[in-house]
């Protein structure tokens, strides 16, 4: 009864104020239906949806390999057989690796390689540039120094490097490819804190009196993560890729399920004939890189206003 007296009071054309959880969520459904307006980005997130599918689900794709999931069977019976042998759908590699197991289990290791480089990376970058942006002075100045040094670093270099000194390995691999990506984050997110701590929002809240930790804490940082979240959903497909280029050179663990590893055990079967150890695996890792990239463009575009009608 109250209720219903209370509706029937309500002043016509009288706006209703939403709660702050309805609005961000009605902000968060408006940014994803802008964002997956583009036919690129959609057919990016349906091709992340599969990856990702194949890499969760791969025990119930291909059965585990006793000796270990992410070592590649070998069948000695079926030497370089071609796509369609029975029991080997996609054929096997010229030592009897079963070339649809590298491919179901070599997306689970590419997934786990990218979330563990790109946490690591945006960690260690997220302090490094929030300390800098935030303190200042000549802990800046010093900061973004080491930043210069690890972003002069060619991106091979560091981890062949480490290979040497620490020898091939998928752990030696993420830690080398965290420590050359986090500068970028570093940089990117000082240059946010900059940009946002002069804004008018900021000054306001200056000038109300709020605490200089609540205004980093609820104005400045909330504000600044946005290029942040772009680059590393770029970077999800370029850790795998750079991953796969130093497997294919030789850093990865020998047998491994890993598509860098198959094209390289795949380069010399070229010539024979036998394309199919190299072509699928590579054919993987350019669709796990244009997948991300294609939902990192498409994030790009719609949360950084400076790329609008590139």
């Amino acid at each position: 009864m109250w209720f219903s007296a209370v509706r029937a009071e309500r002043a016509p054309g009288v706006a209703v104020r939403e709660s702050p959880f309805r609005v961000k969520v009605g902000r968060l459904a408006s940014t994803t239906r802008e964002v997956f307006s583009k036919g690129s980005t959609r057919f990016g997130a349906i091709m992340i949806v599969l990856l990702l599918g194949m890499a969760i689900f791969a025990p119930l794709l291909v059965d585990e390999n006793p000796r270990g999931a992410f070592q590649m069977p070998r069948d000695l019976s079926a030497v370089a057989a071609p796509p369609g042998t029975e029991g080997h759908p996609l054929g096997t590699t010229r030592l009897g690796g079963d070339v649809l197991y590298g491919i179901v289990w070599g997306a689970r290791l590419s997934l786990q390689l990218s979330i563990y480089v790109v946490a690591g990376a945006v960690f260690l970058g997220l302090i490094v540039g929030c300390t800098a942006g935030i303190v200042g002075g000549k802990v800046d100045a010093f900061l973004m120094r080491i930043v210069d040094v690890f972003l002069s670093i060619p991106t091979l270099v560091f981890p062949l490097a480490i290979a040497a000194v620490l020898g091939p390995s998928f752990e030696n691999i993420v830690v080398a490819l965290a420590v050359i990506m986090w500068a970028r984050y570093a940089r990117i997110i000082r240059s946010q804190i900059l940009q946002v701590r002069e804004e008018d929002y900021v000054d306001a809240a200056r000038a109300i009196g709020d605490s200089k930790f609540g205004i980093i804490r609820r104005d400045i940082l909330p504000n600044s993560f946005t290029p942040v979240a772009v680059q590393a959903t770029l970077d999800m497909g370029h850790a795998v890729l750079l991953g796969a280029t130093l497997a294919f050179i030789g850093l990865a663990v020998a047998g491994q399920a890993e598509w860098g590893t198959l094209v390289s055990e795949g380069q010399a079967d070229i010539i024979a004939g036998r394309w199919w150890t190299s072509t699928f695996p590579g054919l993987m890792v350019f669709l796990w890189a244009l997948s991300f990239n294609l939902v990192g463009d498409g994030l790009r575009d719609v949360l950084d206003p400076r790329t609008e009608g590139r």
